[in-house]
């Protein structure tokens, strides 16, 4: 590569003689915490990231990520065209925000919200599912103040009722907006929250029960339908009216397409808000996200901000300010160009090719499947037997075939199972589906191989124990000697003295 820019200082006007690897920005280390005193040619500040950028694992190969890693090359020509565009500029920008409105209602209706064709639906983009949550935490709590406000009833304690396999962005609206969370401990088994423990756990300060259309531990879908019929029943006995937010981070954009007839969403009448990820099932780069309410009422007025939109309303309800358009420009491009039956197409290939994956560990007849048919297209499993080999030992090989594929334990109160997650995105086709399956059989059989890390702890344990008690038994000798030669001294000293 030969560098062309511009010499800005005397001593680089030779730059461009040299080729990039020769030239001293390259060969010099940059500052790494301080900003560098002078300019350095384009080419170079280039190179030097792009060197170390390759050092990260590979986006496709990453199983660990729910999120979407590949986009038709048109998709990617309207992001690039997009991204100086500042989303919250409504006023000079307003198609964008026309089609962040198309997408809500879109969305909503996918989820079956209660509105006629002549309304619009509630709802809001947002950066990723995290946002999302945020907001629809935030109406749950000022819903549920100005009740007990009005009832002149203590306001100070609220919390929400949730499984122990909730993301973490749940534990972070938690502590950031001073709401307890209460989690319905898991058990092996059963990883998603079991909606008759989540119900007799709701008391009068419960802002809402959360569930989980996708545990991101298993994929399974948690039973909402259950949870709405259970919390029903308490609501007329209490005389109180919890609601339900239904955390669809993973799989909302599956259900519809997979699942018609599962009742999960606003068909259910205590589900009052959903939110979904664009950049996981959406097909969306990250990070875009939405939530949806079911209808105005759901979403306290005061917590809205009215701004002027080419002289009429323009509701906003986010905790971000300046934000970019690309991702929703994404967002509205994907929902468009599929269809219906793109996304459908999409969502059963994915589906297959997670039955392909699954197929293939089963015949290795080393795991314990631990996902379920019906959920998010993915593959959980543990080892059969973790005497020897663990699944991080697992994870840790299969780094060297380019593959990064999670370990973790489970939550409380099954944190003593360990598992490896696969998550199957639309770019993981069925033959890298088959490759997958054959090197965890390689690897497999490698560890037959190798001495368990357990085992060898042991022996260096006992070889340091071993060699610990030769060197006490050789000190209490030496001092034995010295104590024998001390004693003949004194002796000797007390026969001449004689």
């Amino acid at each position: 590569m030969v560098l062309t820019s511009t010499a800005t200082h005397p001593d680089e006007k030779d730059q461009s003689l040299n080729s990039t690897f020769a030239s001293r920005y390259v060969r010099d280390p940059i500052p790494k915490f301080k900003m560098p005193e002078k300019s350095i040619p384009k080419d170079a500040a280039f190179q030097i990231i792009n060197d170390e950028l390759m050092l990260d694992g590979a986006p496709r190969l990453n199983l660990a990520s729910f999120v979407t890693t590949w986009m038709e090359p048109e998709c990617d020509k309207l992001i690039m065209a997009s991204l100086n565009k500042n989303y919250v500029d409504m006023d000079e920008y307003p198609v964008t925000t026309e089609l962040q409105n198309r997408c809500v209602n879109i969305i909503a209706n996918l989820f079956h919200a209660p509105i006629s064709e002549e309304e619009t639906a509630v709802g809001v983009g947002t950066v990723g599912s995290s946002e999302a949550i945020m907001l629809a935490g935030l109406a749950f709590k000022r819903k549920w103040q100005t009740k007990r406000k009005a009832e002149g009833k203590p306001y100070d304690k609220p919390n929400i009722v949730t499984g122990a396999n909730v993301q973490v962005c749940w534990e972070k609206f938690a502590r950031y907006f001073e709401v307890e969370l209460k989690e319905v401990k898991l058990k092996e088994g059963y990883y998603v929250m079991d909606p008759a423990k989540a119900v007799e756990m709701v008391d009068e300060n419960t802002i809402c029960v959360a569930a989980i259309l996708g545990s991101t531990m298993t994929g399974e879908f948690e039973d909402v339908k259950l949870l709405n019929e259970l919390l029903t029943e308490k609501n007329k006995e209490t005389g109180w009216d919890t609601p339900i937010h239904v955390d669809a981070a993973s799989g909302g954009f599956i259900a519809p397409f997979l699942y018609p007839d599962l009742e999960w969403d606003f068909r259910l009448p205590l589900v009052k808000s959903i939110n979904v990820s664009g950049h996981k099932y959406g097909l969306v780069y990250p990070g875009v996200g939405w939530v949806v309410w079911r209808s105005k009422d759901d979403l306290p007025d005061e917590l809205v901000f009215h701004i002027n939109y080419l002289g009429s309303d323009q509701p906003t309800f986010t905790l971000n300010f300046s934000k970019g358009s690309s991702q929703i420009i994404a967002q509205y491009y994907q929902l468009i160009r599929l269809g219906f039956e793109g996304y459908k197409n999409i969502m059963e290939n994915c589906l297959e090719n997670a039955r392909v994956l699954k197929e293939g560990i089963e015949r290795t007849g080393r795991f314990n499947i631990i996902s379920k048919d019906i959920g998010v297209p993915l593959v959980a499993f543990s080892l059969k037997d973790s005497s020897q080999h663990t699944v991080f030992e697992i994870a840790d090989h299969l780094r060297k075939f380019g593959w990064i594929v999670p370990a973790y334990t489970m939550p409380p109160d099954a944190q003593h199972i360990a598992v490896l997650r696969v998550v199957i995105r639309e770019d993981f086709s069925r033959g890298l589906a088959e490759r997958l399956a054959a090197d965890i059989e390689k690897v497999v059989k490698l560890l037959d191989t190798l001495p368990s890390p357990l085992t060898t702890k042991v022996a260096h344990i006992t070889a340091i124990t071993s060699e610990t008690s030769e060197k006490v038994k050789s000190a209490i000798e030496t001092q034995k000697e010295i104590a024998l030669y001390w004693k003949r001294l004194v002796d000797g000293k007390r026969l001449g003295a004689c």
